[in-house]
């Protein structure tokens, strides 16, 4: 049995209005299902860390999320960029980036833009 190659999905989400961090959260997860339907083992970082900030009160501290997510993109073999509007704005998803780059894992950028 081959082994399925693990993807970290990357995806802006830090944003003052909590209606966008919403909707980035839903794009997150459909996006996640569609990898996971296509054969991949997915680590959503926005899937796991939405649901859990609402307890924590630190939904935008991206510096916290982005270094707990690290640790899981080192153990991947591909970070998938998904490109909605104003991903290229985003310091978390350019973390995840130049940790990529760092590490020699390889990377696809995938979706829309703006």
């Amino acid at each position: 049995m081959l082994a399925r190659r693990k993807v970290y999905l990357a995806i802006p989400y830090s944003d003052s209005d909590p209606r966008v961090r919403e909707e980035r959260f839903r794009l997150a997860n459909q996006m996640a299902a569609r990898l996971l339907g296509q054969g991949f083992n997915v680590w959503s970082p926005i899937s796991h860390s939405h649901p859990i900030s609402l307890y924590m009160n630190n939904s935008n501290d991206s510096s916290f999320w982005c270094e707990n997510s690290l640790a899981f993109l080192e153990h991947c073999d591909e970070l998938f960029v998904y490109c909605i509007p104003r991903w290229r704005d985003s310091e978390g998803v350019a973390r995840e980036i130049e940790f990529a780059e760092k590490h020699q894992i390889s990377i696809v950028y995938w979706g829309r833009d703006e």
